[in-house]
């Protein structure tokens, strides 16, 4: 072939491809209108479907503001760490360095000097435990460890700490500093005003009480239809004796209401066993229902909203 005819068919290559595209383009078209002219004519079921298999929809552009990153250091609390260390600090000395005690302290806080008691020293603490932690910067931590000794003294030891960007790792920063305990908050107004006297319900909160810590008798027949709890085992108490009830509503104060009145009652029991008398509290919901107290949960804790939880 001589060069001029390749020279020509080469140049003729372009056109012929852009054709053939343009004639693809073409029947694409004809084919979508005559799918959306034949939906039409099957009705609006198929119309919805042909206008759903359509051209693919473009998906929103990312909005500008920035997305909420949560700091792992922010979550993480350093308290065990720091109690961990405040515990063995107090347990070692810097004559006896080598001891198991100063070793791990040394190991959580390589540049905190040890204590140097002296021989007729304070005795050590009988308990350590953190107590507070309030974070002071990005990973900065502050924590609180209380120390708890045999003869009754209680001291308090601020611990510097820090944490990785993860919150997977944590050091001691420095010394720990012996500071004033926490004040006592003040206690809000209990919203068990309501004095019960002795009848119905609080035998029925005594007997309760009485088969749940001593096994005296079967839970289930103090409990509310639906309501599944077991007693405390093995049982703890030999007796149990109501103290006071005090309740949220004005309705336990009087005789047994109608069926379906719902009361919340604080009981201050007295408990003994071979040990002792224990002075305890709990918050019970009872329901009535055929002229008797049903208990219809055993809150935990004592919360002074008398709220169930």
């Amino acid at each position: 072939m001589s060069p001029g005819k390749q020279a020509s068919e080469s140049d003729a290559a372009p056109p012929m491809a852009a054709g053939a595209r343009l004639e693809k383009m073409r029947r694409r078209v004809r084919l979508s209108r005559l799918a959306l002219f034949t939906a039409i004519a099957a009705g609006p079921v198929a119309l919805g479907v042909a206008v759903m298999s359509g051209p693919p929809t473009v998906a929103a552009a990312p909005s500008d503001k920035p997305a909420a990153v949560h700091s792992a250091a922010a979550a993480a609390d350093p308290a065990g760490y720091a109690q961990v260390f405040v515990d063995a600090w107090l347990h070692s000395s810097a004559d006896d360095a080598n001891s198991a005690q100063a070793r791990l302290a040394q190991s959580l806080a390589p540049d905190v000097d040890l204590p140097d008691p002296v021989a007729s020293a304070q005795p050590k603490p009988a308990a350590v435990t953190a107590v507070r932690s309030a974070q002071r910067g990005d990973g900065e931590w502050a924590v609180t460890v209380a120390a708890q000794y045999a003869d009754g003294r209680l001291r308090y030891f601020v611990v510097p700490m820090t944490a990785n960007a993860s919150g997977a790792l944590f050091a001691v920063t420095g010394a720990p500093g012996v500071v004033a305990g926490p004040a006592r908050a003040e206690v809000p107004k209990s919203s068990y005003g309501v004095t019960v006297p002795e009848g119905d319900l609080s035998s029925a909160v005594g007997e309760f009480l009485a088969a749940y810590l001593t096994g005296a008798g079967e839970v289930d027949r103090y409990l509310a239809p639906g309501v599944r709890m077991s007693a405390v085992s093995p049982a703890p108490y030999t007796t149990v004796s109501v103290q006071q009830v005090s309740a949220v509503e004005e309705a336990a104060a009087g005789q047994v209401p109608a069926d379906g009145t719902k009361v919340r009652v604080l009981a201050q029991v007295e408990a003994r066993d071979s040990g002792g008398r224990w002075p305890l509290g709990y918050e019970l919901t009872l329901t009535a229902r055929s002229g008797r107290w049903e208990v219809a949960a055993l809150e935990s804790g004592t919360a002074q909203d008398g709220g169930a939880r």
